[in-house]
């Protein structure tokens, strides 16, 4: 009776340590996402009050309505800090997330189209070099970006690319097609290659067998694919700062970097900056949870 009564103890006291870790986890994680929106509603003066204000009491979106219209808000106009505290390249960050969400969604879809076909055919064929070809994908996947951003700065900038979208998606491709083919050729390999003989003697050829058959079924990985060329560009700042040069061409993260780094930056204006910045892989994510949980997991059993 005493051991079983220890017995029942020691879970509980598992169950609540469980808990406690996995409260404090989700405080870790959306506490930031709670400050930057939190002051995104605020004024500059109760930004830097004391004690610190956890829940603002008169959220205000003039700040917001700052970075839409261009009205300067009316707690920075009272307290005389309008030149010295607004930070007018939170204007541009519209055109900065206009810029990324293109170039991401471009190189998403190049992911797609050319990094399909080449994960099929290494998943289904062998032929003569394949397997040194698979490796050397694999081997540029590894290179350190800061490797190669000198010679692709000067191959951008000798065909007359610097600060146009196709620079930044011809860059963008070349670094997150191996990843893709990569993740999707392990996806491939984990679907019973029976289907698509069953549709190859039926009449179709492999092209149509990839389309028909092994896409429809290979849909979660081919999402999960997608999604994660789909952030690694979005969130992408080293390519993005030396292969755009001017403020209207910038991507979200090389603008976004450039106005926290003014010693003279409004912080409320910068969090709506992130706030907006957050939003559209939020969407992504709650849009393509489930497909992009059963893509990892399926190639991560495998």
């Amino acid at each position: 009776m005493f051991e079983v009564m220890v017995g029942a103890k020691r879970r509980r006291l598992r169950l609540a340590f469980l808990y406690g870790v996995s409260i404090l986890l989700v405080v870790f994680i959306l506490f930031p996402f709670y400050w930057v929106f939190r002051s995104s509603l605020m004024g500059e003066e109760d930004l830097f009050s004391r004690p610190i204000v956890w829940l603002t009491r008169h959220p205000t979106l003039d700040n917001y309505r700052y970075v839409f219209t261009g009205e300067i808000p009316t707690s920075y106009q009272v307290k005389g800090l309008m030149r010295s505290r607004v930070s007018q390249e939170t204007r541009y960050i519209l055109g900065a997330l206009k810029n990324s969400t293109v170039v991401a969604v471009s190189v998403t879809l190049v992911n797609l189209i050319f990094g399909t076909p080449a994960a099929y055919v290494f998943a289904r064929m062998r032929f003569r070099g394949s397997l040194r070809v698979y490796q050397f994908i694999l081997m540029s996947r590894l290179l350190p970006a800061v490797a190669i951003a000198i010679p692709y700065y000067l191959i951008i900038k000798w065909v007359g690319l610097l600060d146009t979208y196709l620079g930044l998606i011809l860059v963008y491709s070349a670094i997150t097609l191996p990843f893709s083919v990569w993740y999707l050729t392990l996806y491939f390999r984990s679907v019973p290659a029976s289907m698509e003989e069953a549709g190859l003697v039926d009449g179709c050829t492999r092209l149509q067998a990839l389309r028909f058959v092994l896409a429809p079924v290979a849909a979660p990985g081919i999402t999960a694919a997608a999604a994660f060329a789909f952030m690694a560009v979005y969130n992408e700042f080293l390519f993005g700062l030396m292969l755009t040069q001017t403020i209207k061409s910038r991507t979200m993260p090389v603008l976004i970097a450039g106005i926290s780094t003014n010693p003279d930056v409004s912080y409320a204006l910068l969090c709506v900056c992130i706030t907006l910045a957050i939003i559209p892989p939020v969407i992504l994510a709650l849009l393509l949870r489930q497909y992009i949980t059963r893509g990892l997991l399926t190639t991560i059993s495998k």
